[in-house]
This record gives C-alpha cells, sequence and structure tokens, in this order.
C-alpha cells in the first residue's frame, strides 16, 4: 500500500482555501500512484478554531466541504479532519473526528478519544470524547486511525485513564496512522518523537504520523510529521516549517521504503535555530492570514528591536518593514548610530522623528498637577507613551501594523510602560528570555554582520532617564532569566527555587514582580508562542490574586 503524507498549511475558517489545498494534494497524489494520502487533525476548518466551533454554521460548512473532497476520491483513498456533530443527546454537541473516504464516500469515522484540556489545548470545551474504537480495512491492511493525543498517554503520569491503542491492537492493526495539530515548542520535537516512537514499540507496528505546519496568530506549527518503524526508528521525518507532501510503500513484512528519503535523524536544529524559523513562519503567517502586508516598529538601537527588525525584513522583505527612530533627550548618540546601520544592513525603510518637543509639551501640560514634584518613572513613561502615539499614527495613515518588541523577560517582571512600548498587533518575541535573544542576534548574524556588534555587546538600558540601564532595576539577566524559567516555564515554588542557589532576596523580588505584572500582560498583544510555556493563551492566572507576591 502506497502512502502519502500532506503536511500543509491551512488557514482557520477559510474553507475554500483549505478545500482547494486538500483536493489538490489528493490530485497530486493519485497522478503520483498513492493509494492513501493523509491530511492532518482538524484540516478542513483549521486549527485551533476556537468558538467558531460554537456556530452550526461552520460545522455545517465543514460538512459541505468533505463532500467535496470526498468526490475526490476516486481511484485513492484520503484521510481528514474536521469537527462533526455527535448525533448521541447526552455529552457535547460535537467530535473531533477523522473521515476516511474511499470511492466517493465516506467509510469510516474516527472520533478523538483523548481531548487535551491544558496549556494552549481546550479541546473539552467543545468536543465529546470517543469511548468506542475500531480498525479499517483498506487494500489488505488493517489501519489502526488515531488523532494526535489519543498516542499521547503513554507517559509517565498519564493524564488520561484509556488508551485508544490498547483497544485497537487487539483486532491486529497492520499499521498506525495518526493525524495531529501539534504545535511548536522549541523543545516538543525530540519529545514528540520519544511519544511515537514508543508507540511503534510498544504495540509493534509501524506509524504513520502527519502534523499541520503554518502559524495561527500565536501559535506556531513545525511540521516535522514522521514515519517510525515497528521498532521505533525513525524511518523518514519531514523538513520543518515548510509544507511538504512525502511517499512511502507499506510492505506486508510491515516494513517501509520511500521515494525520497527527507529524513533529518542528523545534525538536528538547534533550539535557537528553531525559534528563529518559528518566528520568521509566525511572522509571515500572522501577515498573510490577517491580509496584510507592512510592518513598523520603533527602532531604539537595542538589541530587542534590532532582532524584531531584522526577523521582520527576512520574514515580509526589507521593502515592507518601516523602522522609525524616536529619539529622546536621553537617547545616546550610539543608540541612533546603532540604528542608523542596521536599517542600512537590511535595507529596509526608515524615518526619525524627534520626541523632545512632543514630551516636554506633555509635561508643560501637566505642571500644575505635578506641582514641582520630582523626575521619576511618570515622565520616563510619558516618552514611552509619545512614541506609541506617533507610531500608531502612521499604522493609521498608511496602513502598518506594529510589531511589539518586548522580550519575555520584561514582560515577565513588568518591565515595560501599558499603552507605550508594550503595544502593537502582534508581540514578535514576548516568548523569547532576554538571554535568548543575544543568542538570536548571533544567529541572525552568522553569515554575515546584520545587527551591528555595538547594539549585542552594549549594556542593555531603556534610555527613558540620564545613564539608565536594565540592571538597575532588574537582576543580570543570567540570574533573572534562570529563575523566570524556573517559575513560569517549569512551575517551580520559591522555596524550590531558592533551593537551587538563588539569593533569597532576589528570587521574592523577582516573583513578587511577576505576579505584580500580570494585570499588564493582559492588556499585551498575541504573543508568538516558541516555548512550552508561553505568556497568553497557555498561562492563565488571576489579575488579583495573592499568591506569591
Amino acid at each position: 500500500m502506497k502512502i502519502a503524507l500532506a503536511q500543509l498549511n491551512y488557514h482557520i475558517g477559510n474553507f475554500e482555501s483549505n478545500t482547494n489545498k486538500i483536493i489538490t494534494g489528493i490530485r497530486e497524489a493519485k497522478q503520483n500512484g498513492a493509494d492513501l494520502v493523509v491530511f492532518a487533525e482538524l484540516c478542513v476548518c483549521g486549527y485551533p478554531a476556537r468558538d467558531f466551533l460554537e456556530f452550526n454554521e461552520f460545522i455545517s460548512l465543514c460538512g459541505d466541504a468533505a463532500k467535496k473532497i470526498a468526490a475526490e476520491c476516486i481511484g485513492i483513498a484520503c484521510i481528514i479532519g474536521l469537527p462533526t456533530s455527535n448525533n448521541n443527546p447526552e455529552g457535547k454537541d460535537l467530535n473531533n473526528s477523522a473521515y476516511f473516504i474511499e470511492n466517493g464516500e465516506v467509510k469510516a469515522v474516527v472520533n478523538k478519544a483523548l481531548l487535551p484540556n491544558y496549556d494552549i489545548f481546550d479541546e473539552y470545551r467543545y468536543f465529546e470524547p470517543s469511548t468506542q474504537f475500531s480498525c479499517i480495512d483498506f487494500k489488505g491492511k488493517r489501519i489502526a486511525l488515531t488523532i494526535c493525543e489519543d498516542l499521547w498517554n503513554t507517559i509517565e503520569n498519564p493524564l488520561y485513564v484509556t488508551r485508544p491503542m490498547d483497544i485497537l491492537i487487539q483486532e491486529k492493526p497492520d499499521v498506525m496512522i495518526n493525524i495531529a495539530a501539534s504545535p511548536f515548542a522549541y523543545n516538543h520535537d525530540e519529545e514528540r518523537i520519544a511519544i511515537l516512537s514508543d508507540n511503534a514499540r510498544r504495540y509493534n507496528l509501524p506509524l504513520f504520523y502527519v502534523n499541520h505546519v503554518g502559524a495561527q496568530t500565536e501559535l506556531i506549527f513545525d511540521g516535522g510529521s514522521l514515519v517510525i518503524g515497528n521498532t521505533g526508528e525513525i524511518a523518514d521525518e519531514l523538513p520543518y516549517f515548510t509544507e511538504n507532501t512525502a511517499y512511502y510503500t507499506l510492505q506486508d513484512d510491515a516494513s517501509i521504503t520511500f521515494e525520497h528519503q527527507t529524513t533529518q535523524k542528523t545534525d538536528r536544529p538547534s533550539d535557537i535555530d528553531q525559534i528563529h524559523q518559528g518566528l520568521i513562519l509566525g511572522i509571515q503567517d500572522y501577515f498573510y492570514k490577517s491580509g496584510f502586508k507592512q510592518a513598523i516598529l520603533g527602532l531604539s538601537g537595542g538589541i530587542d528591536s534590532a532582532v524584531v527588525c531584522a526577523l521582520a525584513a527576512e520574514a515580509l522583505g526589507a521593502e515592507n518593514v518601516m523602522a522609525v527612530l524616536l529619539p529622546s533627550k536621553f537617547s545616546s548618540d550610539h543608540s541612533l548610530k546603532d540604528a542608523e546601520d542596521l536599517v542600512t544592513n537590511l535595507g529596509c525603510k526608515s524615518e526619525t522623528i524627534a520626541i523632545e518637543k512632543i514630551t516636554d509639551a506633555f509635561e508643560s501640560s501637566l505642571h500644575p498637577q505635578f506641582n514641582n514634584l520630582p523626575f521619576n518613572i511618570a515622565e520616563e513613561n510619558i516618552q514611552s507613551r509619545s512614541r506609541a502615539v506617533l507610531l500608531m499614527a502612521m499604522c493609521n495613515k498608511f496602513g502598518y501594523i506594529l510589531l511589539n518588541t518586548s522580550n519575555k523577560s520584561e514582560a515577565a517582571v513588568g518591565y515595560g510602560t501599558l499603552y507605550g512600548d508594550m503595544c502593537g498587533g502582534i508581540s514578535v518575541i514576548g516568548d523569547v528570555f532576554k538571554t535568548q535573544v543575544f543568542e538570536l542576534a548571533r544567529h541572525i548574524n552568522r553569515d554575515r554582520e546584520i545587527i551591528p556588534e555595538n547594539t549585542i555587546v552594549k549594556p542593555p538600558s531603556a534610555e527613558l532617564r540620564p545613564d539608565q540601564k536594565d540592571s538597575d532595576s532588574l537582576p543580570e539577566y543570567d540570574i533573572l532569566d534562570a529563575i523566570l524559567s524556573q517559575y513560569v516555564e517549569h512551575r517551580r515554588s520559591l522555596a524550590e527555587i531558592i533551593k537551587q542557589g538563588f539569593e533569597d532576596a532576589v528570587v521574592h523580588k523577582v516573583l513578587r514582580l511577576v505576579n505584580m505584572a500580570e494585570h499588564k500582560r493582559y492588556q499585551t498583544p498575541p504573543i508568538l508562542r516558541v516555548s512550552p510555556k508561553a505568556f497568553g493563551m497557555g498561562r492563565r492566572m488571576p489579575i488579583v490574586g495573592k499568591y506569591l507576591t
């Protein structure tokens, strides 16, 4: 049996595009002699559709698309994913389903059993879990078809009380096929491979796994679809962050042959390389799928805005990026020079708008109220908010989308100005710690100097007061990021972090800052997710909670 895996980029709710993409994939697979072409989980509607799933018309349009797709399946079978109505009046109204289509008809329907309801996942909000399992017979082979999480209960401390494959294996299948929507995090590929390989070994069956690729607002899907032999070894691994279709033949002895091996078993990309590729894809798809073309950002001469500018130029083309230099009376000459050098290196557009007169006007207007009180954070934030007003004015006038340049370290501890440098349409590096931003800058410069060396080596500063440095307010970033990683990404308690050797007072301060800044993070743009625990839809904390504040 010849199987095609179609790793494609879908668009939530864009039924015409998704359906055409699937039909094109079926036609190409048929031309190449495939017996079966496999598409990803919920490919018909895109993932995650979230509360679109609460509209009856949305579910009806999924069904209409499935009929069009079925009509193409003459002389070839396909597997697609879509939401379907749960005909049982008890339970949720929908199932997360896979259709097995052959000869123009839906021959089998498989419903997802294990519905993730943690971190970014919210599937039990919409779907009823399946309790019935059976294999599919096709071309002399028996297929155990599962959907994403259905194979993820082999881990230590399992989240669920059942394993669908434990039931399916009793029917003596020849092969496992798993369709998935597995989001990217820089450490997730290794975890995914380990779990899928464990399934292949556990059930002594070859496994074909197909994933989404592309970004849906903050969620990035990295592809990396897999073919795994029955002993758990990787037979093939599709490319990451790009669409790809590959063809394999499942032999009678369960061995797998393929036309063009794409395996990446050696020289796996580093975490920073994966983050870089993921952010590029995240920017591209946010703009393309939203119908935007041109980006704008404030370019300070610091490393955060420099990295975001370089990423945007790579993702969108330098001609579609406007970098605006917004110097104040506290901006240093070397920062302006660094910003100008970056613009030259990238070839992007730029403007310079000095803000000193604007901030002076604000301070003059507020003079009666401030009544000669000393300069403090109020005047610092006036500068940041003045910049935001100017950038948003240019967005309104010229149709730009503002890129937010705050990093994860700053977002964590609230080191930013609400309605100032924290505004924007999409946060590009809001899930990248400051220490990782430096690594990312070096990675961007791997072939030539794009980001000026001085931008990378100088001490970070917001330049909102004379001789200001980030270290005046925060621990050094290597210490800060280590504590934040333990607290935010690994959910360690204050006591557990202190036991690791960090200074008691520093840990207390950092955790208090994180929790006190929750109200700010609720009002920030969507953040491109590249870590296992990002701020945004995957981390839900009360604003007024007192724990650890």
